[in-house]
């Protein structure tokens, strides 16, 4: 026994079983799972963005899931400001951190830029101007104002090339000289075990294929409804989480219902795809578990 307190990193593709697993261990320790996942902090989509049930929350402390409403952009740095509270007030309960967002894991680590905050309308404004470039147009931009953002972009990604550009203008900083000033991750000094849930591909694709097509008949439908009631930005990044549009696309009438569950299971796959990338790329020394 160490004496300091547990953390326990489960990080891995959507749909990989994280939070059983997550679930399991907090019943069995007395544990704290804490959300790190960038679209379940997000109220309104429970279905859509897979989040425990209500009965998966009534059985251990779930924190920073659905707490952030929809019409609001949510970043990093206000993901780990959000964890320190939760640390301070848990007491000494192990803390047991689940998601697939490589960049909160990697904040919790290593530190965060501290970067101010930015008026919504200046984001809005960038958004507006680049709204109308192609990808090779919004990178120029980007090179003209934050030529190292930009060579750290591998493709002309909007909402980290928003974020670049608004930061420049609200701030007369790169967000790159932000980024190289991070802070000491909040985890000091716990005991931390760290995994990535790496099931084999062809299991995950049928999991996959499997829990959309029971989201659509499930409330995913009705979920998609009320968010669109809402009327928001579809630059908001909750508008980009997998399943709305091409629900949305079913509701206007421009496709079939089989068409909505076959491109969101394509969309998902190919996320799954990129998390894993990430998770290899970044946390190639994290142990690997092929949960099932």
């Amino acid at each position: 026994m160490t004496g300091r307190r547990r953390a326990v990193l489960i990080a891995g593709p959507t749909a990989s079983g994280k939070s059983a697993l997550a679930l399991a261990m907090a019943q069995a320790q007395g544990g704290v799972i804490v959300n790190a996942d960038s679209m379940q902090v997000y109220d309104t989509l429970r279905v859509v963005t897979a989040r425990p049930s209500v009965d998966d929350e009534a059985q251990a402390d779930h924190r920073l899931y659905g707490v952030v409403p929809a019409a609001t952009r949510f970043s990093t740095g206000q993901w780990l400001t959000a964890v320190g509270a939760v640390i301070a007030d848990s007491g000494e309960a192990p803390l047991i951190f689940v998601g697939g967002t490589g960049l909160y894991f990697d904040a919790l680590l290593n530190g965060f830029a501290d970067i101010p905050e930015v008026a919504p309308e200046i984001t809005a404004q960038v958004q507006d101007e680049v709204t109308a470039l192609d990808g090779t147009q919004r990178l120029a931009l980007l090179r003209q104002e934050d030529p190292e953002a930009a060579a750290r972009l591998k493709v002309a990604d909007p909402q980290r090339l928003i974020r670049a550009l608004a930061v420049k203008r609200a701030t007369g900083r790169t967000l790159s000289s932000f980024q190289d000033d991070k802070q000491m991750g909040v985890l000091e000094g716990f005991d931390i075990e760290r995994m990535v849930l790496d099931p084999d591909r062809d299991v995950l694709r049928q999991r996959i294929a499997r829990r959309f097509a029971a989201m659509f008949n499930g409330g995913a439908v009705e979920e998609v409804k009320a968010l669109r009631a809402l009327d928001l930005d579809p630059g908001l990044p909750v508008m980009k989480a997998i399943g709305v549009r091409e629900i949305g696309d079913w509701l206007d009438g421009a496709s079939e219902p089989d068409d909505a569950i076959t491109l969101a299971t394509i969309a998902t796959h190919q996320y799954a795809k990129r998390q894993r990338t990430w998770f290899r790329n970044r946390f190639g020394d994290w142990p690997r578990r092929a949960l099932v």
